[in-house]
This record gives structure tokens, C-alpha cells and sequence, in this order.
């Protein structure tokens, strides 16, 4: 019992194994901490990563120090275990054991939930209520009304048909699923983190990859929980059934957006930072989900697009295989304008304007013989599209402009002459003329 072996403590307190565990203690805190910054040293956080990433770095290294404390202590326990009296040892063990697991549930936690964005509100509410149950069982351990609990959970049960359950095993079921899908997680997490820096892969196989590791880790870790637990997977058997009826009538939508979704990812038809246009919605890809697609549109709206839509209908992909547009802007001038001399002089400047293509230099056309003047049309190819189109455009008018003003070239814009029919007369100065 914790409270006997507080007792044994005090009673024991002017013993000298007493202070051979304060020595343990002292020994193994400042082992701990000195090899904790060596690994700090060793391994420094990564300040040019995201903010979410730079905290999931600092929550591990919140968790080296009590993990190596525990484990030095209870080393040490075991070797002065032989010779004397541990009760110190045996006291601060499930203190220290229980910090690094509330330091590792933490990690945990961020490290696959939280690595892209940053902490919320319900994420830290979550890590608030398992620290509270894990410090709960530490104080129902050390009181003795532990065991109690455990009893009361053996001896009441449930009934589930023809099949039995107490609550412990109950629990014991819960907690084992939820261990097991969280490494399973971390471990796609960690795959996913692995992959993506492969550069010799191409995005979207690397996408189906990661995507299907996920899902086959989840997958092994419920089957693997539920033959902890006891529970016989042969009943999986109905549910999948169950579960293919349930596709076929009500849930054919969503099983059709998963596999387009994987469709997409493996015939590479559409890749991360690719400027598409799809019905109504275009914008630069910015996720590719297996049930959605993510659109972002330059003026910085987000589009959910189903990925069923992106494989039955038309998208034009403006960078499938060369991101470079094709824009144009027309200028009208006047008639008595040399277009020998203009055309080429139009070319140069507005090659002169950034983020238009220098391996393919623009083209000055004439386009049509206008009411006003000669119409005419000045093309070029943009190398970042996805960056916007306007800005460059303007760039393009007021080189365009200022050239013009340069060589004096007259832009003509319509002009109309109002007659009034009928005018009113007057005596003196005769019929009234509006020009």
C-alpha cells in the first residue's frame, strides 16, 4: 500500500539507506538534466519551420527530462533493491512516471493533430482533461481507494446479448483502441513527414502513398486492440456487410468522391500549386483531400470542390504541363501612325516588365482597322499566374503609355457632333447652331 510505504519511510527517515536514496534521487535528477540539454544541443529546434512544428519540438524536449528521470530512478531501484530499503524510490517513482506520460500524451497529441496548425482552444481542453485523469489515478494510488475502484469495476457488468462485460474490461477495451489509433496516427504522421521529403517521387504518389499507409496503420491498429481486448473479429464479418449496404444505398456519393479522389492522385492529372478552372470556380490547388479538393482563388477565396467533380467534368489545368498564360491588352492608335517602327518598339517595352516570359518575348499585332483608329493587340506570356494577373497587366498599359507620350503618338477615342434640328430663331442673330 502507497500510505505503508510512506509509513516505512518516516519510520525509516534517520536510517542510512535513507540517504542513499536521497543520493539516488540527487544523482539521477542531475544525470537527467544534463544529458536532456546534450540532447537539446545535439538536436536544436528548427526556427524556420511553421509555429505549430517549432511547438511540437519544445513539447518533446518538455518530455526527455522526466522520461530519463524515470527510467534512472528505477534503475536505481532495482540495484539497491537487493541491499536496502527503497521506499523513497518507490514513492517517487509513479510521481515521476506520471509526469513523463502526461509529457508524452501531450507530444502525442500535437505531434498528429497539431502539426500544421496551430494549438486551439479544444486541443489544450483535451490535454487539460487528460492530465487531470492521469494526476486523479496518481492521488486515488497513493490514498488506496485504487484497488477499490478497480474491484467495483470487475464486479458489474453489462449485457450485450448472450455476451457479458464488465466495466473494466469495458475500459480496458476503450483505452486499448485509443492507444492503438494514436500510434497509428503518429506513425502515419511520421511517414507522411518522411515521404514528403522524397523528392525523387512525384507529389501525388506521394500523396497515395501517405494516404493509404494511414489508412492501413488505422486499420492494423483496431484489428490488433480488438485481439487485445478479446473480441472475436470474426463479428466484423456482419458489420462489413452492414457496411456494404449501407455504400451502395446511402453513402454512394461519398464512396465515389474517395475513389476519384484516389483516381486524381494516381493518374496525376492535378498536383499541389496547379491554377485550374472547374465550373464556375478557379483558383490554385492547394489540398488535395481523399474526399475534396481545395481551391484558393486569387483573391484569396477558398473552394471546396468534391473530387467526384474533378473526374466528370471539364478542368482546365492552366499549368499541367507549362504554368506560363497567354495575356493579351489592346491599345488603339492613331491612322497616320508608323506601325513598322511602333510594333517592335511596343515588343521591347513591354518585355521590359517583370514577371513576363524573356525566353519567349511578347508579340504586337494588328488587330482590326477601328471607327477611331488602328486597333491593336499586344501579347505575352506570364510565368506565375498563380500570383494574379492584374497587376502585371497595369504594368504592361503604363509601359505601353509612357511610350506612346514619348513618340507622341496619338491615342484616339470617339468623337460625336450634336445637331439640333428645327433650332428656335431669334430676330437678331438668326437660327441658333449647337456644335
Amino acid at each position: 500500500m502507497p500510505l505503508n510505504l510512506l509509513t516505512d519511510f518516516w519510520s525509516d527517515i534517520h536510517d542510512i539507506s535513507v540517504w542513499w536514496q536521497i543520493v539516488a534521487v540527487a544523482v539521477s535528477v542531475a544525470l537527467s538534466f544534463m544529458l536532456s540539454q546534450a540532447f537539446r544541443k545535439r538536436f536544436p529546434v528548427d526556427f524556420t519551420v511553421s509555429g505549430a512544428e517549432i511547438q511540437v519540438a519544445h513539447t518533446f524536449f518538455r518530455m526527455v527530462f522526466p522520461s530519463l528521470l524515470w527510467l534512472l530512478l528505477f534503475l536505481f531501484k532495482l540495484v539497491m533493491a537487493r541491499h536496502l530499503h527503497v521506499y523513497l524510490l518507490s514513492l517517487l517513482i509513479p510521481i515521476v512516471g506520471s509526469l513523463a506520460l502526461i509529457r508524452f500524451g501531450i507530444y502525442l497529441s500535437r505531434r498528429i493533430f497539431a502539426s500544421a496548425t496551430e494549438i486551439g482552444g479544444v486541443h489544450l481542453l483535451i490535454e487539460k482533461i487528460f492530465s487531470s485523469a492521469v494526476w486523479l489515478t496518481v492521488v486515488l494510488f497513493y490514498t488506496g481507494f485504487l484497488p477499490d475502484i478497480v474491484s467495483f469495476l470487475d464486479e458489474n457488468t453489462l449485457s450485450f446479448g448472450r455476451t457479458k462485460l464488465s466495466f473494466s474490461e469495458i475500459l480496458q477495451a476503450l483505452v486499448s483502441v485509443a492507444l492503438t489509433v494514436l500510434l497509428a496516427l503518429w506513425a502515419g504522421a511520421a511517414l507522411e513527414k518522411r515521404l514528403m521529403k522524397v523528392d525523387s517521387i512525384h507529389t501525388s504518389l506521394r500523396l497515395v502513398l501517405v494516404r493509404l499507409g494511414r489508412s492501413l496503420l488505422i486499420l492494423f491498429a483496431i484489428l490488433v486492440s480488438l485481439s487485445l481486448v478479446g473480441i472475436d473479429l470474426t463479428v466484423l464479418s456482419v458489420f462489413s456487410g452492414a457496411l456494404g449496404v449501407g455504400l451502395g444505398l446511402g453513402l454512394q456519393k461519398i464512396a465515389s468522391n474517395y475513389v476519384s479522389g484516389f483516381i486524381i492522385l494516381l493518374d496525376r492529372s492535378l498536383s499541389i500549386d496547379d491554377l485550374i478552372t472547374v465550373d464556375k470556380y478557379n483558383g490554385k490547388v492547394t489540398r488535395i483531400n481523399t474526399r475534396y479538393t481545395v481551391l484558393k482563388g486569387l483573391d484569396g477565396v477558398e473552394s471546396i470542390i468534391p473530387n467526384e467533380m474533378l473526374v466528370s467534368s471539364p478542368v482546365q489545368n492552366l499549368s499541367l504541363t507549362d504554368k506560363s498564360v497567354w495575356v493579351t491588352t489592346d491599345v488603339s492608335v492613331a491612322y497616320d501612325t508608323n506601325l513598322e517602327l511602333l510594333l517592335p518598339q511596343l515588343e521591347d517595352v513591354v518585355k521590359t516588365v517583370d514577371r513576363i516570359s524573356q525566353e519567349t518575348a511578347p508579340k504586337a499585332y494588328l488587330v482590326s482597322f477601328g471607327q477611331n483608329g488602328l486597333d491593336l493587340r499586344i501579347g505575352f506570356w506570364l510565368v506565375d499566374p498563380e500570383n494574379g494577373k492584374l497587376s502585371v497587366i497595369s504594368q504592361a498599359n503604363l509601359a505601353i503609355w509612357k511610350l506612346l507620350q514619348e513618340k507622341n503618338i496619338q491615342v484616339p477615342f470617339p468623337q460625336r457632333e450634336i445637331r439640333l434640328l428645327n433650332p428656335p430663331m431669334t430676330p437678331q442673330t438668326g437660327p441658333i447652331e449647337h456644335d
